[in-house]
């Protein structure tokens, strides 16, 4: 899954036993990229 770093703003692949930290400034927010699909709901 791909994340974004909100420092340095990198495209940042987690690894299993990485850690949750940016691998090119060790900034640890890192934002979860949305999906560009667009999702509709049926209301009733």
């Amino acid at each position: 899954m791909s994340y974004k770093c909100s420092r340095c703003k990198r495209d940042v692949t987690l690894d299993e036993y990485g850690g949750v930290r940016c691998p090119y400034c060790g900034h640890r927010v890192l934002l979860k990229e949305r999906s560009p699909d667009v999702k509709e709901v049926d209301v009733k």
